[in-house]
């Protein structure tokens, strides 16, 4: 089991209010759901970045593609040069 710290944390009263309301109608401990809240907040952060580093490596991908194309079409000019001058 994973160890528990206690957190202090200042929000505005009727935020706080509205959160109890809630807890009341759903039995559950004010801990849990700010617990989850926590939870849920890290998930969608990590899932970000993920997706910004996807986005990234793929146009990285495009990139790096494109400069492949041009090299090969350069060497193929170059070896094309090199056989002509052989030939005479």
């Amino acid at each position: 089991m994973t160890a528990l710290v206690e957190l202090r944390v200042a929000v505005p009263e009727s935020l706080l209010r509205e959160l109890d309301s809630l807890l009341v109608a759903e039995e559950r401990p004010r801990a849990e759901v700010i617990c989850e809240a926590i939870t849920s907040y890290v998930w969608q952060r990590k899932r970000l970045v993920r997706e910004q580093m996807k986005s990234g490596y793929e146009e990285m991908a495009e990139i790096n593609l494109r400069v492949v194309r041009e090299c090969q079409s350069l060497e193929h000019e170059a070896l094309l040069h090199c056989l002509a001058v052989l030939v005479e």
